[in-house]
């Protein structure tokens, strides 16, 4: 078949890289968007923040003073020019790509405290890693110089509960391509023996049954509920952790109050020791993106962006592009070319940062006013059944965006702090034919839970009946959906003694 071109003719959909940037920074939660800005200010230098300029213009102020002016006549002067020039250039770059009423929109909120409220500083301790302590126990040892290098190898295999799940038979594999080491899987095991011994108890194991062994075999005394939490753990661990409780009762031939003491001795061994280090646990604040204020039984909105700095374009960057355009020499065409670029990218981050501030406003005061009895009451009974589509079709925009919005999204009440997408919920109708949302629906699941004999815990089948004596028409798959998503496990594992 012979090549031959042809002109086409499509209709096609592109997306601006404006529209991209701003979709990319809609779904970003505030700290991840400050974050994201403090990376566009060092990659942009045509990008500065409001502070940054003032304190560049207060240097060029002082160094005027000390150096080039020679009275105070000239003083004013000049600093009268300065002011002037200033202005004349802020106005100039507002108006270039916003307009003036999009400007006072822009401005983020930054005082979120009264003057008078007390302001406490925090001094964080660090001390040496979960690993680092490990391997100084190791050089307490009275070990060879090769056992120490095994062990150390060990301790870096550790993960972060502090088990050694790589199988031993591949740690050799391991030593003798890296270290050049030649040793045996049994020489191996002794070293992690020695490591097993290690604080805090349990560290080294190579799984869940080995760490509780370890720890109960530690036990300065060795009790009765000691012994027989050993006994349970080493021969009936699997009857144990799926709490068939009649089993072990009948193997051990012990009664309730023994096996009792036995669940509590058990209970109280830790199960992650790797967790244990203070400075390898991590945990994650929650910075509310929307902030719900009640005054007068009328809720309130306002944005959380205490951290997020006033952007605008550099002076000294628009001062060369206009010295670099006048000129006709190549390589100042190509200065201006870059300069220009930079500038449009700050153009479009700020612009993108002002649309989102705009578009996540809109969508929680429809949401504020959706759920107006909710925010204005506490009462999570009176949440209405709402989806996203209800929030895309009130304020006019897509759907896709208003889930960007709501991702990752937390906002703070008088009643506390919760996560965005948990006031949506599917509606549901109880047996009068009214529509009710289906949180309401989990936190009378969840009650029914709290509430029920722990020795005989209620089944799928009895939640769903107890529910549809409420009236919440609900199937028994749809309990079971839902127990799952708050975390609740099924009722043989929720059997207490």
């Amino acid at each position: 078949m012979a090549l031959k071109q042809s002109q086409q003719l499509k209709l096609s959909q592109k997306l601006l890289p404006q529209q991209i940037l701003l979709m990319k920074l809609l779904q970003l939660p505030t700290l991840a968007l400050e974050e994201r800005i403090k990376e566009e200010l060092e990659e942009n230098p045509a990008l500065e923040e409001e502070a940054e300029q003032a304190a560049t213009e207060e240097e060029l102020y002082e160094n005027d003073a000390e150096g080039t002016i020679e009275s105070d006549e000239d003083f004013d002067e000049n600093a009268d020019h300065t002011e002037t020039e200033i202005k004349s250039s802020d106005n100039v770059e507002m108006e270039d790509y916003m307009g003036a009423d999009e400007l006072d929109s822009y401005k983020y909120e930054v005082v979120n405290k009264g003057p008078d409220e007390e302001t406490r500083d925090f001094v964080m301790a660090e001390g040496i890693g979960f690993r680092e302590t490990l391997e100084q126990q190791l050089g307490l040892k009275d070990i060879t110089d090769r056992e120490y290098t095994i062990g150390t190898y060990l301790i870096g295999c550790l993960d972060e509960d502090g088990y050694m799940r790589r199988e031993l038979e591949l740690v050799v594999d391991d030593l003798a391509f890296n270290l050049n080491i030649t040793a045996t899987e049994q020489e191996v095991e002794s070293v992690l023996k020695v490591i097993q011994t290690f604080d805090p108890p349990g560290v080294g194991a190579r799984n869940l049954q080995e760490c509780l062994l370890i720890q109960l075999e530690r036990k300065p005394e060795k009790t009765k509920e000691v012994v027989q939490a050993m006994e349970v753990i080493r021969h009936h661990m699997d009857e144990f952790s799926k709490k068939h409780y009649d089993k072990i009762l009948k193997r051990l031939e012990i009664d309730n109050d023994d096996l009792r003491e036995i669940i509590a001795e058990i209970t109280h061994l830790n199960p992650r020791p790797g967790n244990s280090d203070t400075k390898e646990s991590s945990f994650s604040a929650v910075v509310p993106d929307f902030i719900v204020a009640v005054n007068d039984g009328k809720p309130e909105l306002s944005i959380n962006g205490r951290n997020l700095p006033d952007l605008k374009i550099s002076l000294d960057y628009k001062e060369m592009l206009k010295e670099y355009t006048k000129s006709k020499d190549k390589a100042a065409k190509e200065a201006s070319g870059f300069i220009k670029s930079k500038i449009e990218s700050a153009e479009w981050f700020i612009e993108a940062l002002q649309q989102r501030y705009s578009t996540m406003s809109l969508c929680m005061q429809c949401i504020l006013e959706y759920q107006n009895d909710y925010f204005a009451t506490g009462d999570e009974s009176k949440i209405k059944p709402m989806i996203l589509k209800d929030i895309a079709n009130r304020v006019g925009l897509d759907l896709s965006t208003v889930s960007r919005m709501a991702n990752s999204k937390y906002v703070q009440t008088p009643y506390g702090t919760f996560l965005l997408k948990t006031f949506f919920s599917e509606s549901m109708s109880t047996d009068s034919g009214e529509e009710v949302s289906s949180r309401e629906i989990k936190n009378t699941l969840k009650d029914l839970v709290d509430k029920e004999d722990k020795k005989h815990p209620l089944t799928d089948d009895e939640l769903c009946a107890a529910l549809n004596e409420k009236g919440y028409n609900i199937a028994r798959r749809t309990v079971a959906k839902y127990r799952e998503q708050l975390e609740i496990p099924v009722g043989r594992m929720r059997k207490e003694i």
